[in-house]
């Protein structure tokens, strides 16, 4: 974003790939919000259908496109453009639109589409778009400079709230693209692992509502807030026995599978309640709106919203707050909190599509412990396999290795059990699946009479960083004296 006195951590853009795409969507009939778009947007399409026009190759090749997305339309119609802006975030710059992530780490709905990238490849260059582009180049940035002091208005606002430094992270980009090709109405926003980037539309007038800024805010605290969560998995771990309690909520499966993302989520309208409905006059809003995403699921609003009051009046900022925020819930208090709460039909479609490699890996493994737990082992140790197996995944290979492990340890394989324990030991990053992991070759070595091996390893656990008690006690009861396997029951 350009330096105009204040600096945030957002870059506010446009981008020449996302025009490209726009502009060969509109080619296609799509007239979504033409009403109230700039008048920019219905001249570029004229000049587009004008170099069409004189170009057989051109009107081929939109034709192509055209009909590319007509046999590639999703089950949920409302989806359909989304998924072209999600491919196009992921395309390198023109001519290319070289994608910059490998296939097995596109997100599924741009991978639906992939096939449109080399058709747009030629399409623009036939059609001449970058004449058209650089033509118009001009008036996009003019938006830039329209909506700067919006937009760092509203996120310089988020960061006083949270008391964060207004200096950015290292590695870490928030990227706001605009592109008046699309509809107003249309938010598209995407987290690529630590990456976050909305697409939005400016409107006609000058409120900041014209730029959607409140679904803005909403990404940005997600950027903001979803790196916590990576950094206090043993909090959230603890706090999975409340799903249970959001199985008829309607809410997308995916906050089934990772309780933080639900966590987040709560937190996140919890702090819009407090922030964008501000004011004692309002103290009936809030309520309703806090009352409103608890009905759809997020069923910890209510506490982070009480919780937030003690947090507005303390100098401590968010990122160290955070971890208090989890362990001051109380299971027990948010489960009598939840007794009569009846969940709405249908819930709000969240603004911020996950795309994070991984995810479906740490599905499988979510699933493999499940099986575990049933006694399926050979089920479980199928799918830690196939995560092992997957080179591109960033998910947390240990875990795989932690659950191999405790497959081969249930059927009596003992020196595959150990194996996998050892290398589970040497690449897990979760403090809890480091520290059993440790435990289990402590047992393993005690049974097998090397007591001062199984000594070090009780050791690295009670240091691994993992505070849940039931890791500490078993570990010093390890420390204290050989391990014994509890006695079977006669049958």
């Amino acid at each position: 974003m350009p330096s105009q006195g204040q600096v945030t951590k957002a870059q506010l853009e446009v981008s020449e790939t996302i025009f490209s795409m726009a502009v060969a969507l509109n080619g296609c009939g799509y007239n979504a919000g033409l009403e109230n778009s700039l008048p920019l947007r219905q001249t570029v399409r004229a000049e587009v259908q004008q170099a069409v026009a004189k170009s057989p190759e051109a009107a081929t090749l939109q034709a192509a496109l055209c009909q590319f997305q007509l046999e590639h339309k999703p089950a949920d119609v409302s989806r359909d453009i989304s998924q072209y802006i999600s491919l196009a975030i992921d395309l390198g710059p023109p001519p290319d639109f070289t994608p910059t992530l490998v296939d097995a780490d596109l997100p599924p709905d741009a991978a639906h589409v992939q096939g449109f990238a080399p058709l747009l490849q030629k399409f623009y260059a036939a059609a001449g778009l970058h004449d058209i582009w650089h033509k118009h180049h001009a008036e996009y940035e003019s938006q830039v400079t329209r909506f700067h002091n919006v937009v760092a208005d509203a996120l310089t606002g988020t960061d006083l709230y949270l008391k964060l430094p207004f200096s950015g992270y290292a590695g870490r980009r928030f990227v706001i693209y605009l592109e008046p090709m699309l509809s107003p109405g249309q938010v598209n926003s995407r987290n690529y692992g630590d990456n976050y980037f909305i697409v939005v539309s400016p409107g006609r007038d000058d409120s900041p509502d014209a730029l959607r800024v409140t679904e803005i805010r909403h990404t940005y605290l997600h950027s903001v807030l979803d790196p916590l969560a990576m950094t206090h998995t043993t909090s959230l771990k603890r706090l999975e026995p409340l799903a249970e309690l959001i199985k008829t909520a309607p809410l997308d499966q995916s906050y089934q599978y990772d309780f933080g993302l639900l966590v987040n989520e709560s937190l996140i309208r919890a702090i819009e309640a407090r922030t964008l409905l501000a004011g004692k006059s309002n103290a009936a809003a809030r309520d309703e709106y806090v009352q409103h995403y608890m009905q759809e699921g997020f069923i910890l609003t209510r506490y982070f919203y009480e919780a937030l009051g003690p947090f507005e009046k303390e100098s401590m900022g968010m990122k160290n707050a955070y971890g208090n925020l989890l362990y001051n819930i109380s299971l027990d208090t948010e489960r009598k909190r939840l007794h009569d709460l009846v969940f709405a039909a249908k819930a709000t479609p969240e603004v911020v599509v996950t795309s994070k490699p991984g995810h479906r890996e740490e599905r499988l493994l979510d699933i493999a412990e499940q099986q575990l737990a049933s006694g399926d082992a050979e089920g479980a140790k199928k799918l830690a396999l196939q995560v092992l197996n997957n080179r591109n995944t960033s998910e947390d290979q240990g875990r795989a290795m932690f659950i191999m492990a405790r497959a081969a340890a249930v059927t009596g394989d003992m020196p595959t059990a150990r194996a996998y324990f050892d290398r589970a030991a040497s690449a897990a990053h979760d403090p809890r699946t480091l520290a059993w992991s440790h435990i289990y070759l402590g047992r393993i070595l005690d049974l097998q009479g090397s007591r001062d091996a199984a000594l070090d390893h009780y050791r690295a656990a009670l240091s691994a960083g993992d505070p849940t008690p039931d890791t500490r006690t078993a570990a010093e009861k390890g420390l204290a004296a050989p391990y014994q396997p509890p006695a079977r029951a006669p049958r």
